[in-house]
C-alpha cells in the first residue's frame, strides 16, 4: 500500500476514497477508526488521516487527486 494523501479530517479522507472508488481505484483509510474514536492520538503525530492505494494505482490516484484542485498530500507522500 502507498499513501497518496494525508487529510486534515476523516471526512476529507473518506471523500477522496469515494472519488477514487468512482474512478475504479480501491482506496483505504487505515486511520479511519482512530480518527473517529481517539482523534488526539492521531493528530498528535501531525500526519493527518492517510489515504492509501495499491502501489500499481498510486500514479493514477495522485493524478486524479491533483485534478480535484486540492493538495491533501503531505510530506512523506508519494
Amino acid at each position: 500500500m502507498v499513501t497518496v494523501a494525508h487529510c486534515p479530517s476523516v471526512d476529507e479522507a473518506l471523500m477522496l476514497k469515494s472519488m477514487l472508488a468512482g474512478s475504479g481505484i480501491t482506496a483505504f483509510v487505515p486511520d479511519e477508526l482512530t480518527a473517529q474514536t481517539a482523534p488526539p492520538y492521531l493528530f498528535a503525530s501531525s500526519s493527518g488521516v492517510r489515504v492509501q492505494v495499491a502501489e500499481e494505482d498510486a500514479e493514477t490516484a495522485l493524478a486524479l487527486i491533483a485534478e480535484t484542485g486540492t493538495d491533501p498530500a503531505g510530506e512523506g507522500s508519494v
